[in-house]
């Protein structure tokens, strides 16, 4: 039935799907891995599907000739697409796919270059040196942010920085801002430093790791 639609129906059409190397998911008799019983002894079906689609920024973007002459920046891979039928506490069995996400870096150049500055401990306030990129959308709204390396989110920041209210220094080809020490983390660790641009609503310059 889903294959027919992808047919008729045109924003089916570009959605993908891995193999069905699995049982029908439904349906079945609660708290069992028996199909139905009931009167109605409907037929098993693969009711619970995961399809995508992955937008082809080259195509968008060829017409401001972003990514001329490149292949899409992202691609994505399944890797594994299974259900689970110890599951009973419905008639359907879950079902779950695991995806490999890689992303081509869109600049050769950070935007943001970063250096801290001197030795950091949570004893004394630190500094931090950074030069931009003449095309860097720059805004009040900028931060640095005191990252442990196994972040995996913009929020998982364990302080920060605004690039203005903290600036101390500014010269043409870098500027210093100040962290206060009361917000270092005294048990240390292996951080690095990220650059949020406000306008761009991302990280544009990531420091090599260092020690607190």
């Amino acid at each position: 039935q889903l294959n027919m639609a992808k047919k008729e129906e045109a924003f089916l059409k570009e959605f993908k799907e891995g193999p069905l190397q699995f049982k029908p998911t439904y349906k079945f008799d609660l708290d069992s891995e028996v199909y139905d019983t009931s009167e109605k002894k409907r037929k098993p079906a693969w009711t619970d599907r995961i399809l995508w689609k992955l937008k082809n920024l080259s195509e968008d973007a060829s017409k401001e000739d972003e990514f001329p002459e490149e292949e899409n920046p992202i691609s994505v891979t399944l890797n594994n697409y299974v259900s689970y039928m110890s599951y009973g506490i419905s008639d359907h069995k879950p079902v779950t796919g695991t995806f490999k996400l890689e992303m081509k870096p869109l600049v050769s150049d950070p935007l943001v270059v970063l250096n801290p500055e001197g030795e950091w401990s949570a004893e004394h306030d630190v500094l931090i040196r950074y030069s931009a990129a003449p095309e860097l959308p720059s805004s009040a709204w900028d931060w640095i942010g005191l990252f442990q390396v196994t972040f995996r989110h913009v929020k998982d920041y364990v302080t920060y920085a605004w690039v203005e209210d903290d600036e101390i220094s500014s010269s043409r080809n870098s500027k210093e801002v100040y962290m206060s020490a009361s917000e270092i983390p005294k048990t240390g660790g292996e951080f690095l430093l990220c650059y949020f641009s406000n306008n761009l609503q991302s990280i544009v310059g990531i420091s090599e790791p260092f020690q607190v």
